[in-house]
């Protein structure tokens, strides 16, 4: 073999095993159940004591709580707030504050942060802690971050070591394995004025939790109906989100009952606006981000600690939309912040890519890996939209539920609030649905005609 084959073969082994990144050493692993949580998280608290230790979750139903109910009872609504983040006292606190509180805050006299006692709920079935521990050793990712490999029902990257380690856990953070919800969209515009833009019958399922399963290629199945408004009615959508973001990405299928057709739908992805939203967000910022990563590089910031929203029973719960979504932010009396440690993963555009935003910061939430704000800049490198996610544990099935999110947009002055289940009857979990369900042809199927 000549030396410029040997050097290419050369090059090209070590361009690869450069892109397969993960797989934590065992001395790393034993950390896990130890020092930290079996998904990563500092089980200490912190030294001032406003964050406690992670003692398990929280999986008792408060006494409240109608069994077998969708709608979860706050376990916490007798607690009262700790203290006030408002405009007089913002840099009072300004460490703890992402730059979107920061500009609310200045923005609107109206704004406010309640802060409660922090309570580390997040709690998940025991096959999670038990596979987290397990693949620890294994989980990689390869094509630059973009496809994972040798993980199955458990957090891949339970101690990151960049910014698509991170970012994979909170796209396969855990919601259970199936269930079913029934959400409304809404969008609050510059005057104040709240629009309800879908209404869904919506059912989720993500086969690489299915315990029962070796594996899967997908990680994330959606389909659903419009129910509202009328205009909407009988609309339906697929997406397959695939482990192998850079092999095969996310498909989309679409059924309009004008048409009574079903069609692939590319362009549900990136920075296509959101159709259901009106085109107040994109397609990849559903549920803060959601969908392939091939655009951005992200890397790892570290640790912080940060108010964001966590435990918003009230909000997810037993909200009704014409009390909670006031002019220019949702009414404060519905949200509850509370002192939480998250990851910070910054995301920039790759060279030669295109994204309505340069820079995206997420703030993960160390207990659940859920992205619990976000932050999302333009090309200016302006502050554009910012974002919170509201999550909840449900008690009963021990599994968080963090899919309640809304944006703030700092150009057109208006907000959104998506996926809200209040009002037509929170979250049931079911059965996992045959394959044959989550087909185009199944789509057709069940189409109104």
């Amino acid at each position: 073999m000549s030396l410029r084959n040997v050097l290419l073969t050369m090059g090209i082994m070590l361009a690869y095993a450069g892109s397969a990144l993960g797989a934590i050493s065992a001395e790393e692993a034993r950390k896990l159940g130890t020092t930290l949580t079996p998904i990563g998280a500092e089980k200490a608290g912190n030294k001032e004591g406003t964050i406690p230790e992670y003692s398990g979750g929280l999986t008792t139903a408060p006494a409240s709580y109608k069994k077998g109910s969708p709608l979860r009872t706050d376990p916490f609504a007798g607690e009262k707030p700790l203290f006030v983040i408002d405009q007089k006292s913002e840099a009072k606190y300004a460490d703890k504050l992402t730059e979107g509180q920061k500009m609310l805050l200045k923005r609107h006299p109206s704004f406010r942060m309640d802060v409660y006692k922090t309570h580390r709920t997040a709690a998940f079935p025991k096959y999670v802690f038990d596979n987290t521990i397990k693949q620890s050793t294994t989980a990689k990712t390869t094509n630059n971050g973009l496809t994972l490999v040798g993980s199955h029902a458990a957090y891949p990257f339970p101690i990151p070591k960049d910014g698509f380690e991170a970012m994979w856990n909170h796209i396969l953070r855990f919601n259970g394995v199936s269930f079913e919800h029934y959400p409304r969209s809404w969008v609050v515009n510059a005057s104040g004025r709240p629009t309800m833009t879908y209404q869904l019958n919506e059912l989720l399922d993500w086969p690489y939790w299915d315990n029962s399963k070796k594996e899967s290629d997908l990680f994330f199945r959606l389909r659903d109906m419009a129910t509202g408004p009328p205009r909407n009615n009988g609309e339906m959508l697929l997406v397959l989100d695939a482990l192998d973001m850079a092999g095969k990405g996310r498909r989309a299928w679409q059924y309009l009952p004008g048409q009574r057709r079903t069609k692939l739908a590319p362009d549900i992805n990136f920075d296509t606006p959101n159709t259901q939203l009106n085109g107040a967000t994109v397609y990849d910022e559903w549920c803060l981000f959601l969908g392939s990563m091939e655009r951005f590089n992200f890397k790892l910031i570290g640790k912080k600690e940060l108010y964001v929203p966590y435990n918003n029973y009230k909000l997810v719960y037993g909200s009704k939309a014409d009390k909670m979504l006031t002019p220019k932010h949702i009414n404060p009396d519905f949200v509850r912040w509370e002192l939480h440690r998250v990851w910070v993963v910054e995301a920039t555009v790759k060279p030669g890519k295109r994204h309505i935003y340069s820079k995206r910061i997420f703030y993960l939430d160390e207990d659940s890996w859920t992205a619990l704000a976000s932050d999302e800049y333009d090309g200016r490198g302006q502050l554009y939209r910012s974002a919170f996610m509201y999550m909840v544990q449900n008690y009963d099935v021990n599994t968080p539920y963090s899919m309640t999110h809304g944006f703030y947009d700092f150009n057109s002055n208006i907000y959104t609030l998506d996926v809200n289940v209040a009002e037509t009857g929170g979250v049931v979990y079911k059965p996992v649905l045959p394959d044959r369900n989550w087909t185009p042809d199944a789509l057709a199927g069940s189409g109104v005609r």
